[in-house]
């Protein structure tokens, strides 16, 4: 069978890759190194035209068929890796390949942990993952292998939002059976109770973090949001700004409501509501939608209130939400963005850069007793922050020579 690659191919430079040598003898010249996380391929990170793609070895029967499920996900604007092709036809004895966009900015779980992890920086992280099981399962996807090992992370404002990376062992159905939540969910709590354990014998894990309750933990704050977004709520029909509360709340989570389902209760005089939530991404809609910038949903939301504090401070209460936002962006975001030395724009995402300077203002005037203003906090935070951050963009090395440097 000859060599074959199939998917969205927008490089045809992937077709003169060494496809006929396995991963792992694959000449440097092709590589980037970038953190991977624990894997039972071999994953290689390639880099063509400037873009970087992640390449797994997988069975052909198995790259064909994630390959599938990860364009079903991204057509429900899923949080998962982009799929790019899968290559088959390889030389006899070796495995097919799927090939997947390299998420920018993103990093494994113990990447996140470069030192010992902090019971915040956990918090954060188990918090993600639930958000990430539960869009998935709205979205009636069954992951099978819910862990931090197949989780990619990106820095959201103060938290950090999460993406599936692998979906081998995952499912896609119109909708999802108590059966599949209950297997996944403890799924999730067996390999992250596993997790928690082999970083505590490596000495990455506070003493004061217990591996099983972290896992009990993650749990319990997936079935308090599948809860807040799927249950019934019982009112009285004067009680209707109780509604408007529950969709507040979910907006706050990040999810929205499409419709609500209300009924009345046989007999009484009460009602019971059950909101349609769709998918997360409540503020980074609004945002994209208002201003074009596309953010992280709790970035979203930090950008959000800055924009509705310019409004205020500018007196624009009652004027076009489109308008405002277009002043905000032409006065507020680009030219703080512009002020950012180039050398230094690659450390961060600009959207984060964007709420760290914010944060860092917050910080300087709580200490000054009153506003320092965004170019004094701006210079503040590139002096003092930014150039002592690491890159988290993966920074590629120069356009590799045309000899071989095996």
């Amino acid at each position: 069978m000859p060599l074959q690659i199939t998917g969205a191919l927008g490089d045809s430079d992937l077709i003169r890759l060494p496809w006929e040598l396995p991963l792992e003898q694959w000449p440097q010249r092709h590589l980037v190194d970038l953190p991977r996380g624990i894997s039972r391929h071999v994953v290689r990170f390639a880099r063509l035209s400037g873009k970087v793609y992640a390449i797994k070895e997988i069975s052909e029967r198995y790259a064909k068929r994630e390959y599938q499920l990860l364009w079903d996900l991204a057509r429900l604007d899923a949080p998962a890796v982009e799929p790019i092709a899968y290559v088959t036809g390889r030389e006899e004895g070796l495995d097919a390949a799927l090939i997947t966009r390299h998420l920018q900015f993103s990093l494994p779980y113990r990447a996140v942990m470069s030192g010992t992890l902090r019971p915040d920086t956990l918090t954060r992280l188990l918090d993600a993952l639930a958000v990430l099981l539960v869009r998935l399962h709205l979205n009636g996807f069954f992951w099978g292998d819910c862990s931090l090992s197949n989780t990619l992370f990106r820095r959201d404002a103060g938290a950090f939002a999460a993406y599936l990376v692998d979906a081998e062992t995952g499912e896609m159905h119109p909708m999802i059976s108590e059966g599949q939540r209950a297997a996944d969910i403890d799924s999730a709590h067996t390999n992250i109770f596993g997790e928690m354990l082999d970083l505590e014998a490596g000495g990455l894990l506070d003493p004061s973090i217990d591996p099983m309750n972290t896992a009990e933990d993650v749990v319990n704050r997936y079935h308090r949001l599948w809860s807040e977004i799927t249950q019934d709520e019982i009112i009285e029909e004067v009680d209707w700004h109780r509604v408007e509360q529950r969709i507040r709340r979910l907006n706050l989570l990040g999810f929205d409501v499409a419709e609500m389902m209300v009924r009345r209760k046989v007999g009484t005089g009460r009602l019971i509501v059950r909101p349609k939530v769709v998918d997360s991404g409540h503020h980074q809609r609004r945002l994209l939608r208002l201003t074009g910038l596309d953010a992280e949903e709790n970035q979203a939301r930090r950008m959000l209130n800055d924009l509705d504090g310019f409004r205020v401070a500018k007196g624009l209460r009652h004027e076009d939400e489109a308008i405002v936002a277009h002043r905000w962006l032409a006065e507020v975001f680009q030219p703080t963005v512009a002020t950012i030395p180039a050398e230094l724009r690659g450390k961060l995402e600009t959207a984060q850069l964007f709420h760290e300077i914010l944060d860092h203002r917050w910080f300087l005037s709580e200490a000054a007793g009153g506003d320092v203003g965004l170019s004094t906090a701006v210079q503040s935070y590139v002096d003092n922050v930014l150039v002592f951050k690491p890159e988290e963009k993966a920074l590629l090395p120069a356009e590799p020579s045309t000899t071989d440097p095996q």
